[in-house]
């Protein structure tokens, strides 16, 4: 059947807000693709959209207030436009939050139409008629408007259109699992996001397919869980995430595979041996521990020891000599005290980090650690923060001024904010600001670098 173009004069605009993680990037991508064939555009602002979507991320602190607050700002949009021109706006809130505190979103903001979860926007369509016709199923209903926290997430996936209208760039996230078994009792994945879930090999291969059709050239494989991934292949056993990398690589016009984020306990021989041989997978890895004193790691529940995450550093660098690592770290979990926490100090120190990222602890309704005593102090936490950032910082000026001198492949992406100027990513995911001609954009070259800061590097184009 021949899908008819859309007429101009019906197209309607969407206006996408997205918080958290890239995850919820790659939610709403699909999200957009999914509302397109509806005539749906996508919106740089609230103001005249036809549709509002925030999707929602549960992570960090005090997120759903958050979402309350720009629903306050959304609801005087909407009144203000329907008084005016009689225009509707169909309101949603997707993602974590909603899947978290649904019916309690569709009572305490009447401005809702659609309440959805993670593993429900596939259904978009079916959702927006029901709200538009006023007629929710009364069995998923809170007063008014359509509420769907339900966990088809294999439905999800086998629903959407495999062709990417919303990949314009030369990089692009595809999601290769969701959800999360291990329980680490500081975390809400497993009760937002559900149980693991790792997509079939032959559907994120002809993902990537379309992506590299639309001129992407490196792929970042998503999960809450990714390297925990065992999606069925052709020849109907299970595939390890290395194994799955080795099929992507092996895509013509594939130059570049990142993948995030990891648990130690899923690092296994197969993906270290793909680091050790498949040039197309960056040499950057982000491998969360979040703390370094064994007695910590315990409460919550991760189910390795410091001692074994450096075993599996030692590992990985062995595989890949010029891996460069990332990491999460909490500080002020209940009950750390002052050596728990340079045990994290110690750790970091002897791991040497390329980036990281550094939180204090704040605790999440329906997660084992928020019913923990001996709660840490707040002006304890910001201490320690801001001790274990500064050491992070040390580490990432460290490791960026340890480029200078050398020379990187940099796929150049755009185009700088000074005249001549271009910007591209290192395979360690920095930043690289250079003179080239435009004509280059989208080629993968070779830059000496010759400065770097915090948060990026300069450098000069090799001539051939």
């Amino acid at each position: 059947m021949t899908e008819q173009p859309i007429d101009p004069q019906n197209t309607k605009k969407v206006f996408i807000k997205t918080y958290g993680c890239q995850m919820n990037v790659y939610d709403s991508e699909r999200m957009a693709d999914v509302l397109a064939p509806l005539g749906y555009a996508e919106s740089d602002a609230p103001d005249d959209a036809d549709l509002v979507i925030l999707n929602t991320c549960h992570i960090r602190e005090k997120a759903a207030e958050k979402v309350y607050s720009e629903l306050g700002r959304i609801r005087q949009l909407k009144t203000a436009r329907e008084a005016e021109s009689g225009d509707k706006m169909t309101v949603a809130v997707a993602g974590c939050v909603a899947q978290a505190e649904g019916a309690e979103i569709m009572r305490r903001a009447p401005v809702v139409d659609i309440v959805f979860g993670p593993g429900a926007y596939h259904k978009l369509p079916e959702m927006i008629a029901r709200a538009e016709r006023g007629n929710a199923d009364p069995t998923q209903r809170q007063g008014r408007g359509v509420l769907n926290t339900e966990f088809p997430i294999e439905d999800k996936f086998d629903a959407l259109p495999i062709n990417r209208e919303s990949a314009t760039g030369l990089t692009a996230f595809l999601t290769v699992q969701e959800g999360c078994d291990k329980f680490c009792t500081f975390c809400v994945v497993p009760y937002t996001r559900g149980a693991e879930f790792s997509r079939p090999a032959q559907s994120v291969l002809d993902e990537a397919k379309a992506l590299v059709a639309r001129g992407v050239k490196e792929i970042t494989l998503l999960g809450q869980n990714v390297n925990a991934y065992h999606g069925e292949g052709a020849d109907g056993k299970d595939w390890s995430l290395g194994r799955l990398i080795h099929a992507l690589a092996a895509i013509d016009g594939v130059e570049r595979l990142r993948y995030t984020t990891s648990h130690p306990r899923d690092m296994d021989d197969d993906l270290i041996n793909a680091h050790r041989d498949v040039d197309a997978l960056m040499p950057y890895l982000h491998l969360p521990v979040q703390s370094g004193s064994n007695r910590i790691l315990d409460a919550m529940n991760r189910k390795h020891t410091r001692d074994e995450y450096f075993a599996l550093i030692d590992r990985i660098r062995d595989a890949r000599p010029d891996i460069a690592l990332s990491g999460d770290f909490i500080v002020g979990f209940p009950g750390e005290n002052d050596r728990d926490f340079e045990d994290t100090m110690d750790l970091v120190r002897r791991v040497g980090y390329g980036s990281a990222f550094s939180f204090k602890y704040s605790p999440r309704p329906g997660t084992p650690g928020a019913a923990l005593e001996w709660q840490v102090e707040e002006h304890k936490k910001d201490e320690r923060l801001q001790a274990l950032q500064a050491l992070l910082r040390e580490q990432q000026i460290g490791f960026n001024k340890s480029m200078i001198g050398k020379t990187l492949p940099v796929l150049l992406e755009r185009e700088g904010r000074h005249q001549g100027q271009m910007v591209g990513r290192s395979p360690y995911l920095q930043a690289v600001h250079l003179d080239a001609d435009h004509a280059l954009l989208g080629q993968t070259i070779h830059v000496t670098v010759t400065d770097a800061t915090q948060n990026s590097l300069t450098g000069k184009a090799v001539l051939k």
